[in-house]
C-alpha cells in the first residue's frame, strides 16, 4: 500500500468513526427528549472495533451484533437518514420502524441483523458461514459479541461446530470488561477470552481495541485467512464503554479513575494523534472534519423527524416471508 492510500484509508476510518461518535451522542440527547423511545446501548469508546473488521470485509460478506450495534451498521455503510429514522419509529427506516436500536438489520450492506438476546447473534453467523461453504460463494462471516456472550452455550457450541468443518467466519469478542454491570473478573475465570479458542483449535487473538489500525491488521489477517479455507478465528479486541450498560446506566459500580484511564486511549485520538504527527492531517482540519460529520449527523436527524410513521395496518405486514411471484 503506498502512502497516498494510506492516508486516503486514515482519514475514510477516522471520519467514519467521528460518525458513529456524533450519531451515538445525539441519540442519547433524542432519547432525552422523549424522541427515541424504549431503551438504547451505546458504544462510544468502541468505533475502532466495528471500522477496523468493516474495511478489511468486502461485498458479500456478512456481520451480525448485539443490541449495541449502531456503530456496525454505520460502519458498513448504512446511511445515518436511515438509521435515524429507524430508531424513530418511522416508515423510512432501514427496518421500516419495526426494529428500533437493538435489532439494525440491512441485508444490502451485509448486516444480517442486531440481536437483543446476548449471543443469539453468532450461530445465526455460522449459518452464513455454512450457506457461504456449501454455496462456493466465497464470503465471510462476522460475528460480534461481548465477553458476558463467552459464557453461553451459544459461543461454545458455535465455536466448536465452525471448527469441526472449517467455516468462513470471524468470532469477535468486543471485550469491553462489563457484562452489563458485573466486572469480567466476577463472572469469567479467565482474563484473556482469546484463550478460548485453544479449546477449538483455532487461532485465538489478542488485539488493542482502541487502535483501529491494530483492529484491522488482525482482522484483515482473518478473513485472508477464512476465505482461503483456513477456518475460523478468535478475535479479542480489548476495549471499553466511555457511557453505561444502557441509557439508564450511569455506571457507579466502576472503580474510580478507570474511566479517564480509558478516555486517555480514545480510539477516535489515538488516529488523529498518528496522523497528525505523520504529517496526512492538521487540527483544522480535524476540526472541519467534525464540524462536517455534525451538519450531516443533525440534518439526518431534522429529516428524520418530518417522515411519517408507518400506518396501523403495517403492523400485519413482514409478519411471514412471502415470496414474490411473477
Amino acid at each position: 500500500m503506498n502512502n497516498e492510500l494510506a492516508t486516503q484509508t486514515r482519514q475514510d476510518m477516522l471520519r467514519r468513526m467521528i460518525e458513529i461518535r456524533i450519531t451515538e451522542e445525539q441519540i442519547q440527547e433524542l432519547f432525552l427528549q422523549n424522541l427515541i423511545r424504549g431503551t438504547t446501548h451505546l458504544c462510544i469508546g468502541q468505533e475502532a472495533c466495528s471500522i477496523g473488521v468493516a474495511w478489511a470485509l468486502q461485498k458479500g460478506d456478512t456481520v451480525t451484533c448485539t443490541y449495541r450495534g449502531h456503530g456496525h451498521a454505520l460502519a458498513l455503510g448504512m446511511p445515518i437518514k436511515d438509521m435515524m429514522a429507524e430508531m424513530m419509529g418511522k416508515e423510512s427506516g432501514c427496518c421500516k420502524g419495526k426494529g428500533g436500536s437493538m435489532h439494525m438489520t440491512d441485508a444490502s450492506i451485509g448486516l444480517l441483523g442486531a440481536n437483543a438476546i446476548v449471543g443469539a447473534q453468532i450461530p445465526i453467523a455460522v449459518g452464513a458461514a455454512l450457506t457461504s461453504q456449501v454455496k462456493k460463494q466465497g464470503a465471510v462471516a462476522v460475528s460480534f459479541f461481548g465477553e458476558g456472550a463467552t459464557n453461553i452455550g451459544a459461543f461454545h457450541e458455535s465455536l466448536n461446530l465452525a471448527a469441526i468443518w472449517k467455516l468462513p467466519i470471524i468470532f469477535c469478542c468486543e471485550n469491553n470488561l462489563y457484562g452489563e454491570y458485573s466486572a469480567q473478573h466476577r463472572t469469567t475465570p479467565v482474563t484473556d477470552i482469546a484463550l478460548r479458542a485453544e479449546s477449538y483449535a483455532m487461532p485465538g487473538v489478542v488485539v488493542d481495541g482502541q487502535d483501529v489500525e491494530a483492529v484491522y491488521a488482525a482482522a484483515k489477517e482473518a478473513v485472508d485467512r477464512a476465505r482461503n479455507g483456513g477456518g475460523p478465528t478468535l478475535l479479542e479486541f480489548k476495549t471499553y464503554r466511555y457511557r453505561g450498560h444502557s441509557r439508564t446506566d450511569t455506571g457507579p459500580y466502576r472503580p474510580e479513575g478507570e474511566l479517564e484511564r480509558w478516555l486517555e486511549r480514545d480510539p477516535i485520538t489515538i488516529l488523529k494523534d498518528k496522523m497528525i504527527s505523520d504529517g496526512q492531517l492538521d487540527r483544522s482540519e480535524f476540526q472541519e472534519m467534525n464540524q462536517a460529520t455534525e451538519r450531516l449527523v443533525h440534518s439526518a436527524i431534522e429529516w428524520a423527524k418530518e417522515e411519517p410513521f408507518p400506518p396501523l395496518e403495517a403492523l400485519y405486514a413482514d409478519v411471514y416471508y412471502e415470496e414474490e411471484t411473477i
